[in-house]
């Protein structure tokens, strides 16, 4: 087997320019470069979830459904055919025999019930009412799947946040078991030293292993929403500190937020439920005509006839129908009410998480955090120079905590922006 350097060796050097120049002038393609994955931003990941949303889905589909019910509510009862024999002998010498009696008559006819105009208005109202109810539902819905989608991503973020800081902390504790290790070699410290520095490591590779768990958890929620696992970056978050709608606005438009969307159309469909109701006490006609032929040459007959129901006994009937829609009313208006406080206890108590979180996550960064870092480096610059290495492992826990709890905090803070900025229908918009 020739090598490819011996072959170029035994090439002349005309054919060996020849080949330079056309290496020169058209060079080899290139490996083709894979894809960059983008990565997930927050409004990136709501509009892919309604987008797939099988349970949005099912709500436009009610929604489809009611609207077909309202398009049909009203109408007239379907008409009625009915065909016989009228006056049939049943003894002589002509029973059950159609020519067998003069009064004997082969019949068709026809009959139409009439329900009452109010009847069929409040019919149709209340129709329109369950249109609108699945309607809202629809738009409910779509706000639940943004708002526990960005839960989800949050979620995430954070743990991925922790990560991080948890990575640049078991940086700096190795440079502590070294430095236990090199006070261990010296003469001027101990095993047990070594041991603790090396425990206290281990902790940290614990609340590292948590962090990644609640990671993948999080990316299982955002997979649950999405249709699909998600792998990919996440991209920065938005800023936290600025709402997508400030206090008072929230509480101006409580009713057309999510937990109250459905609300009104409910008070429309137990209004038109008592009109129904009422209308009940009006009477329902009924017209009807029927063609009777007879035999022998005998003259063929026709019947009209007209009815009409005769609601006289309200009292113990329709009366009590109607004090139980209004009953139902009163209800629906009152559990309304209940729930228009319930929001604005919910809207003020999110924004007041969020004012309180905000300047938790800002005295953490600005303070707290320099401040047990600061601790830290001395105490390891003490017990560099022969210091008590149970400071040096005290200020790293506590380090350790403070670096958690503004962990914890960033979450907390995304979660509650995330409350407030999906309440309303355009709550996803910047």
């Amino acid at each position: 087997m020739v090598s490819p350097n011996f072959a170029l060796r035994a090439l002349p050097a005309c054919w060996l320019g020849l080949l330079t120049a056309l290496a020169l002038f058209h060079p080899l393609p290139a490996l083709a470069a894979e894809p960059k994955v983008a990565d997930l931003t927050l409004d990136a990941a709501t509009g892919l979830a309604v987008a797939q949303a099988p349970l949005l889905q099912a709500r436009s589909e009610r929604w489809t459904s009611a609207r077909e019910e309202a398009g049909r509510a009203g109408a007239l009862p379907d008409p009625q055919l009915s065909v016989g024999i009228d006056n049939l002998a049943v003894q002589g010498p002509g029973a059950f025999t159609a020519g067998g009696d003069t009064m004997t008559m082969r019949s068709v006819g026809f009959s139409q019930v009439l329900p009452s105009r109010s009847l069929r208005q409040a019919q149709r109202t209340r129709a329109n009412a369950d249109a609108d109810v699945a309607a809202a539902s629809v738009q409910m819905t779509d706000l639940a799947i943004r708002q526990q989608t960005a839960q989800a991503w949050i979620a995430a973020w954070a743990a991925i946040e922790e990560q991080h800081m948890l990575g640049m902390l078991r940086d700096e504790w190795t440079i502590d078991l070294a430095a236990a290790e090199a006070h261990l070699r010296g003469g001027t410290g101990t095993a047990a030293d070594v041991l603790a520095v090396r425990t206290q490591a281990l902790d940290l590779e614990n609340r590292l292993d948590d962090a990644r768990a609640r990671e993948a958890a999080a990316r299982a929620s955002l997979a649950r929403w999405l249709g699909s696992p998600v792998s990919q970056p996440l991209a920065a978050p938005p800023d936290f500190s600025q709402p997508r709608k400030d206090e008072q606005t929230l509480l101006a438009h409580l009713d057309e937020q999510g937990e109250l969307l459905d609300w009104p159309a409910r008070e429309r469909a137990a209004e038109a439920a008592l009109a129904e109701a009422q209308a009940a006490k009006h009477p329902e006609w009924n017209v009807s005509a029927s063609y009777g032929s007879r035999t022998r040459g005998l003259s063929d007959m026709l019947t009209l006839q007209v009815g009409v129901s005769l609601p006289l006994f309200t009292t113990n009937r329709q009366d009590r129908g109607i004090s139980a829609r209004a009953a139902d009313l009163d209800a629906v208006r009152a559990e309304h009410d209940d729930a228009r406080r319930q929001q604005t206890e919910a809207v003020r108590s999110a924004w007041a998480q969020w004012e309180a979180t905000g300047r938790q996550v800002q005295r953490h960064l600005q303070q707290l955090l320099p401040l047990a870092d600061d601790r830290a480096k001395l105490a390891l610059a003490a017990y560099r120079r022969g210091g008590d290495l149970q400071r040096l492992l005290e200020a790293r826990r506590d380090e350790l905590n403070h670096h958690l709890d503004y962990a914890r905090m960033l979450a907390d803070y995304g979660r509650a922006w995330a409350t407030l900025a999906y309440l309303l229908p355009d709550g996803s918009k910047p």
